[in-house]
């Protein structure tokens, strides 16, 4: 279900009446590739990007990274948390403007980070390795319950694997609420991935469809999935639902909103819903 709110993210965050009947997990999109998931005893947030460092970083250039649209929420105002999670370490995924007064406003708080990013993630986030949770491909994590995120390897274009042999490109398919979510972070299709979430049962998948082209790849920016990618990733792994995000945020970098909307209106092997900031989106059994 799709359910419009009114008011702030933070109002609709704090306020328990809304938190989600057992059995149900509602996604809050916070804008790029960031999500807050949460069912009736937990709370997950994933790749969250809530501050204007890239802006900072890249101010003057041509590539200004300048916001499209503001950050929903800030770190500190949002409600105590079970985990983060991030999928790689590119800024707009795992951002030390939000991670930094997060993990201070939240000192029990931990971060599911990608083990080949373990150095990097210990400076984004500021805090000691005991706050983090290191993500190896094929390792299933367990969370509070029977809350598990199963690290999957993605390919930013191509692979990057480290001495040790571990992915530095990462998703990750969380089963919560007994609903199984795969969050690719950034990536492109590759041989054996629409049979690994197949064999999982999934049933929602959450993609960048911003697409890529040798403009960006010149200029060192690594592309996503196009729409047309990502529904097919959907159709062959038998996902049903398809939530199309990584878009809005950067002029340089996007896809037309109206392009996934009328995708989403034709479409007939996959429901396609566009991440939107004042929608809630719910899944239940």
């Amino acid at each position: 279900r799709v359910v419009p709110f009114s008011g702030t993210l933070k109002d609709r965050l704090s306020n328990e009446d809304h938190r989600p009947r057992p059995g149900e997990v509602q996604l809050f999109w916070l804008g790029q590739a960031g999500f807050v998931i949460e069912s009736h005893h937990h709370r997950w947030l994933i790749d969250p990007y809530l501050s204007d460092s890239l802006a900072r970083k890249y101010r003057g250039k041509k590539y200004d990274h300048v916001r499209m649209m503001a950050a929903p929420i800030a770190p500190t105002e949002l409600p105590p948390l079970d985990a983060v999670l991030c999928t790689h370490r590119h800024t707009d995924h795992m951002d030390p403007d939000t991670l930094q007064p997060l993990a201070a406003a939240q000192p029990a708080l931990r971060f599911v980070v990608p083990a080949a990013s373990r150095d990097e993630a210990l400076k984004r986030c500021a805090v000691t390795n005991e706050r983090l949770i290191l993500a190896h491909v094929g390792q299933v994590i367990g969370l509070a319950g029977s809350c598990t995120v199963e690290p999957v390897a993605s390919a930013h274009e191509s692979f990057s694997i480290d001495a040790a042999g571990d992915h530095e490109w990462l998703g990750y398919i969380m089963t919560i609420a007994g609903i199984r979510i795969y969050h690719s972070g950034d990536g492109i299709p590759y041989d054996g991935l629409p049979d690994l979430l197949r064999e999982r049962k999934v049933d929602v998948a959450l993609l960048p469809v911003n697409g890529r082209d040798e403009v960006r790849k010149t200029a060192s920016i690594p592309g996503n999935f196009t729409l047309d990618e990502a529904v097919q990733l959907c159709a062959r792994a038998a996902i049903p639902h398809l939530v199309a995000h990584h878009y809005g945020l950067f002029a340089f970098n996007t896809i037309a909103a109206a392009e996934i909307d009328r995708r989403a209106a034709h479409e007939t092997a996959v429901q396609i819903t566009r991440a939107r900031l004042d929608e809630m989106l719910v899944f239940s059994h």
